[in-house]
C-alpha cells in the first residue's frame, strides 16, 4: 500500500532530548562546580555546548523544529518554579545572593536549610522538584532562561520552539508549603499564575517565537470536573491574548479521556497527543469529538519511552488515519526523548542482530524523520526503511532469546498456593521476634552505604584487565568488613554489607539473568545528576545460579547480628529496565519473580533470617487511569509475594519504597504481606506513617528519618523529632528507624555522622518510652 501524502507535508520534531551529553558532560560539570573544581562559567559553557550539540545533532537528522527549554541544570518542574518567582521563602536569600548557587539550594538543599521534596514525574523513574505554594504565593515572570536558550537556537539558524511545563500541571503538582494548611489547593492561584505565563509567552514572541509547547500530562489523569473547568479557563484567556505565539497544548503517558473534548475546542492553536500503548484510544476519542478543524496535530507515534524499533507501517496506519482529522499533521514521539539514552550506536557489546531491534533518542529521531517523509512522499519513498524495519521485526519475534520453553512452563504452572506465605503475619511476627531478639525501635539501613571512587576503579579495573578477579575480590572483602565494623560500633541492629559489588541496584541482578541485556552507554537522567544504565529486559527470564548467596554468607560469617540479604524485587526490574513489549508486563513480572524465588530460598538455606527485597517502583509504575489500577496491582503485587513466600515463619521479609505518593497504593502495600516496609518520609514529614495509620496497616514500617537525597547530615533531635511524628502514627513495637533509602551516593563522612545520629536519635525515644 502506498500512503497518498498529506496536504500539508508532514514535519518532524521530539518534544525534549537527553540532557547530559554523550559521556555525561553535563554530569560531570555540576558535581565538578559542587566541589570547586569547575567555576560558574565554565559550567555555563558546558551546558551552551551541549544544547548547542543537541539541537544541531537534531537538526541533521532532519527534525524540522528543535525544542528550546527542554534542558536543565538539574529539573525542568523546578526551572519552572523559577521562571513564575515561587521560590520558598527559605531559600529566598540563597537566590537574591547567587541564583546559581541559589537553584541548586532548592535541589539539594545545605547544611543550614532543606531542599523541596522530591517525587516521581508521572509513571517514570525521573524525579522532579515538588513547588511548594500557598495562598499567600505572589508569582512574579522570569523569562530569562526560557528566552536566551531560544535565541541561542535562532543564531544556529534553527526553527525553534520552547517548551514549558503548563500552568495547570504545574499546579497540579504542587503541594501546599510548610505551614500552610493540608488541604489547600495550589490550583485555586491558577488566576494569579495564568498573567505571568502571558508575560513569558509575550516576551519569548518577542524573542520570535512563532510557536510554544505548554506541556499538560496532568490531564492525562483521572480530573474533577472542577479540575477540567480550571483548565478550560486556562486555555481560554491564554488563547484570547494577543501578543502571544502560537499554543501548542502537549500530553502524553497515556490518553486524555475527558479533556481532550475540552482542549478540542479550546482557542489553541495545535494538540500533541501521544498513540501509543494505553494512550492509542486518542486516536478513536479524536474522531468522536470530530478532529481538530483548523488546527496543527503533533502526533505521538513512536514511543519515547522504551528502546525497541518502531513498528513503521504500523505508525503509518495511524498517521494515515489522523491526516483527516487536522489541518496539518506532524510527527513526533510520544513524550520527550529525555527518558531514553543517546545513542544505541555507539554499543559495542551487544550482538549485532539484537543491536537492530535497539532505539535510542538518535535512532528514534531517524524513524520519525522516515515517518514524516513516508507520509509526505508516499510510502515507495521509504521502501528500503520498511523493509529493513520488517526484517528486524521478524528477527525479534523468531529469536531464542525471547522464548524459552522450559521458563514458559514453569510460569505457567503457577498455583495461588505459591504466591502466599505458610502463616498469617501475626504468627510470623512472633516467631520472628523469638527469633531474632531485636531491641525496640530496631535500627537499619536500606541496603547501600557509599560506593567510592576506590571501588569505582576497582570495578573498571578488573573490566580492564588491570586487576584480576582475587585481587578485586580482596578489595570487596576489606570494604564489607569496613562498613560491618562501622554498623556494629555506631549500634546498628540489623546491618547490611553494603553492596559494594553492585553496580547499581537493577542492572546488577540483570547481568546474571537470561534473557537481559546490559549497555555501556545507555545513561538516562534518574534525578539531577544522578544517572542510571537500565538494562535491556529482551527475553524469558531465568537465574543460572546464585547471585547473592556468597557475599551475604561472607558478611554473616564476621558478626553476631543478623545480616540482611538484598535483592530487587520484580517490579522495580521491570520498571528499572527497558522492559519487553511483545508481551504482558504481568507475564514478564512472573519470570522475574520466580527467578528471585529461588534466590530467596537459597539465601535462607544459607543462614540468612532477614532478606529485603526492593519495591521502589511499586508506585512508580501504576497507570495513570484508576480504571487500569487493578489490573495492574493484581499481578505486581502477586509477583512480589511469588519471590517471598517460598520462606519459613521466622524468616523476616522487608521491602522498601522511596520518593513517590503513597497514599493511593496503601491497600497494595498490604497486600506484598511483607513483614516490615521502609519509606521515604523525611521530606514529607512522615506524611506516609499518616496514610499507613488511616489505613490500619498491621505490620512493621520504617519511615526514613533521614534524606539521603540532601548532602544535609540531619541532628540527632532533628530524627528524634520525626520519629516521634511516626510514632504518633505507628506503634513502638511495630516502628523501626532507618534512612529514606540506600546510601550508594553519599560520602562517608556525612553517613557516618548522619548514621550515628540516627541512631542516637532511637535511643533517645526508647529511653523516653521507657520513663527512665
Amino acid at each position: 500500500m502506498t500512503a497518498k501524502p498529506a496536504a500539508a507535508a508532514a514535519r518532524a520534531t521530539v518534544y525534549g532530548y537527553p540532557r547530559q551529553g554523550q559521556h555525561r558532560e553535563l554530569k560531570k560539570a555540576i558535581e565538578g562546580y559542587w566541589k570547586g573544581r569547575v567555576t560558574a562559567d565554565t559550567l555555563l559553557e558546558t551546558a551552551r555546548d551541549l544544547r548547542r550539540s543537541n539541537w544541531q545533532q537534531l537538526a541533521d537528522a532532519g527534525i524540522h523544529e528543535v525544542p528550546t527549554g527542554d534542558f536543565s541544570y538539574y529539573d525542568h518542574v523546578l526551572d519552572t518554579s523559577v521562571m513564575v518567582g515561587a521560590v520558598p521563602d527559605r531559600h529566598r536569600d540563597a537566590v537574591a545572593a547567587d541564583a546559581l548557587d541559589g537553584y541548586f539550594a532548592m535541589a539539594r538543599g545545605t547544611q543550614e536549610v532543606a531542599p523541596l521534596e522530591m517525587t516521581k514525574w508521572f509513571d517514570t523513574n525521573y524525579h522532579y522538584l515538588v513547588p511548594e505554594l500557598g495562598p499567600d504565593t505572589v508569582f512574579t515572570a522570569d523569562s530569562t532562561k526560557q528566552v536566551a536558550e531560544f535565541k541561542e537556537a535562532l543564531t544556529l539558524g534553527l526553527t525553534a520552539r520552547p517548551v514549558l511545563v503548563g500552568p495547570v500541571t504545574y499546579l497540579l503538582l504542587s503541594k501546599p508549603a510548610p505551614g500552610v494548611a493540608a488541604d489547600f489547593e495550589p490550583l485555586t492561584l491558577l488566576d494569579r499564575l495564568l498573567p505571568v505565563y502571558a508575560e513569558v509567552l509575550a516576551d519569548l514572541r518577542a524573542a520570535g517565537a512563532e510557536w510554544v509547547q505548554l506541556d499538560e500530562p496532568a490531564l492525562v489523569q483521572d480530573r474533577s470536573p472542577a479540575e477540567l473547568n480550571a483548565a478550560a479557563r486556562a486555555y481560554r484567556d491564554l488563547g484570547a491574548l494577543t501578543d502571544r505565539p502560537k499554543l501548542l497544548i502537549a500530553s502524553y503517558f497515556d490518553r486524555l479521556g475527558d479533556a481532550l473534548p475540552m482542549l478540542a475546542k479550546a482557542p489553541v492553536d495545535g494538540l500533541a497527543l501521544d498513540f501509543t500503548d494505553a494512550a492509542a484510544a486518542n486516536l478513536d476519542a479524536l474522531a468522536a469529538v470530530g478532529g481538530l478543524p483548523g488546527k496543527r496535530l503533533v502526533a505521538g507515534v513512536v514511543n519515547g519511552r522504551n528502546i525497541w524499533i518502531n513498528d513503521l507501517e504500523k505508525s503509518l496506519t495511524t498517521l494515515g488515519t489522523l491526516l483527516g482529522l487536522a489541518d496539518r499533521v506532524d510527527v513526533a514521539a510520544s513524550c520527550s526523548l529525555l527518558h531514553v539514552p543517546l545513542d544505541a550506536g555507539v554499543e559495542r557489546d551487544i550482538d549485532p542482530q539484537i543491536a537492530r531491534w535497539l532505539a535510542f533518542a538518535k535512532q528514534k529521531t531517524a524513524e520519525l524523520v522516515t515517518l514524516a517523509r513516508g507520509l509526505s512522499q508516499g510510502t515507495d519513498t521509504i521502501a528500503a526503511e520498511l523493509a529493513a524495519n520488517r526484517a528486524d521485526l521478524a528477527s525479534r519475534a523468531n529469536s531464542a532469546i525471547t522464548h524459552d520453553p522450559a521458563v514458559r512452563a514453569r510460569a505457567a504452572a503457577i498455583t495461588d498456593a505459591d504466591g502466599r506465605r505458610s502463616a498469617p503475619y501475626a504468627d510470623r511476627a512472633t516467631a520472628q521476634r523469638a527469633h531474632l531478639g531485636l531491641p525496640l525501635l530496631p535500627t537499619t539501613t536500606i541496603g547501600s552505604f557509599p560506593q567510592t571512587a576506590e571501588l569505582r576503579t576497582a570495578r573498571a579495573d578488573l573490566r580492564t584487565g588491570r586487576t584480576d578477579t582475587a585481587g578485586y575480590e580482596e578489595r570487596i572483602k576489606t570494604e564489607i568488613r569496613d562498613v560491618l565494623a562501622f554498623q556494629e560500633k555506631a549500634g546498628i541492629d540489623v546491618l547490611v554489607h553494603g553492596e559494594p559489588e553492585r553496580n547499581d541496584m537493577v542492572q546488577y541482578f540483570a547481568e546474571q539473568l537470561t534473557g537481559y541485556l546490559a549497555t555501556q552507554h545507555g545513561w538516562v537522567q534518574s534525578y539531577g545528576t544522578r544517572y542510571v544504565r537500565p538494562p535491556v529486559l529482551a527475553g524469558d527470564i531465568s537465574r543460572p545460579e546464585p547471585m547473592t548467596v556468597r557475599w551475604t554468607t561472607y558478611a554473616q560469617s564476621l558478626t553476631d547480628r543478623p545480616v540482611k540479604g538484598m535483592l530487587t524485587g520484580p517490579v522495580t526490574m521491570l520498571a528499572w529496565s527497558f522492559v519487553r513489549d511483545d508481551q504482558p508486563l504481568g507475564d514478564t513480572a512472573r519470570q522475574v519473580a520466580l527467578a528471585l524465588r529461588d534466590e530467596v530460598n537459597d539465601l535462607e538455606t544459607a543462614g540468612s533470617s532477614v532478606i529485603q527485597v526492593d519495591e521502589p517502583a511499586l508506585r512508580e509504575t501504576l497507570p495513570l487511569r484508576a480504571t487500569d489500577h487493578p489490573a495492574y496491582l493484581a499481578w505486581a503485587t502477586e509477583a512480589f509475594r511469588l519471590s517471598t513466600s517460598g520462606v519459613q515463619d521466622r524468616t523476616q521479609i522487608h521491602t522498601h519504597m522511596c520518593y513517590a505518593e503513597f497514599g493511593d497504593i496503601v491497600q497494595a502495600i498490604d497486600d506484598l504481606d511483607a513483614d516490615v516496609i521502609s519509606l521515604e518520609a523525611a521530606r514529607s514529614h512522615m506524611q506516609v506513617a499518616r496514610e499507613l495509620a488511616e489505613h490500619g496497616y498491621p505490620r512493621e514500617a520504617g519511615p526514613g528519618v533521614y534524606d539521603i537525597h540532601s548532602p544535609r547530615v540531619p541532628s540527632a533531635e532533628e530524627a528524634a523529632a520525626l520519629l516521634r511524628t511516626g510514632l504518633e502514627a505507628i506503634p513502638a513495637e511495630r516502628l523501626w528507624v532507618n534512612p529514606d533509602c540506600g546510601l550508594k551516593t553519599r560520602g562517608w563522612p556525612e553517613t557516618r555522622a548522619s548514621l550515628e545520629n540516627l541512631v542516637a536519635a532511637a535511643r533517645t525515644v526508647r529511653t523516653e518510652l521507657s520513663g527512665s
